[in-house]
């Protein structure tokens, strides 16, 4: 004997919208955080003063020798290379998580910088650029002169 079952579409629907949640859920749990803003993305801290602009850049295993600053038309680039480590004969790899490879990034700075005062420090894994902003193109205060009317009396 057949048990005969209305269809509901609204249930099914439901259905499969809980089984897609599941899979993105599955998904996107299992994929680091560096996937995530992608592998050649490198994460940067810009912040503005009145003079000039600071960018900070977590680079840790980096040398002097496989990194690259770029100054171009007020675009900011800067470019590494973390290079795999070599293992020993004989050895498994049991977990690989470290990032490797080149990475790259490139931001246009709101306003032009003097690219000849720029100052770039790389310590500790840590690459702070200070980049001072052209001086011509600095807001300036300008002093207003008042005059006050005299009566005739």
């Amino acid at each position: 004997m057949s048990t005969l079952v209305r269809w509901n579409p609204i249930r099914e629907m439901a259905a499969l919208q809980n089984a897609m949640d599941r899979m993105f859920d599955e998904t996107w749990r299992s994929v680091s955080p560096m996937e995530t803003a992608g592998a050649s993305r490198l994460a940067l801290d810009v912040h503005e003063t009145e003079n000039a602009y600071m960018v900070t850049a977590s680079l840790p295993g980096i040398t002097g020798e496989n990194l690259s600053v770029n100054l171009h038309e007020d675009v900011l680039t800067i470019n590494a290379e973390i290079h795999t480590t070599t293992t020993t004969e004989n050895a498994k790899m049991l977990l690989n998580e470290r990032t490797v490879g080149k990475f790259s990034r490139s931001i246009r700075l709101p306003q032009p910088v003097n690219a000849d005062a720029v100052e770039a420090l790389l310590e500790n894994g840590v690459l702070t650029l200070n980049l001072p902003k052209v001086p011509a193109l600095q807001p300036r205060s300008i002093n207003v002169k008042t005059i006050t009317p005299q009566t005739n009396r």
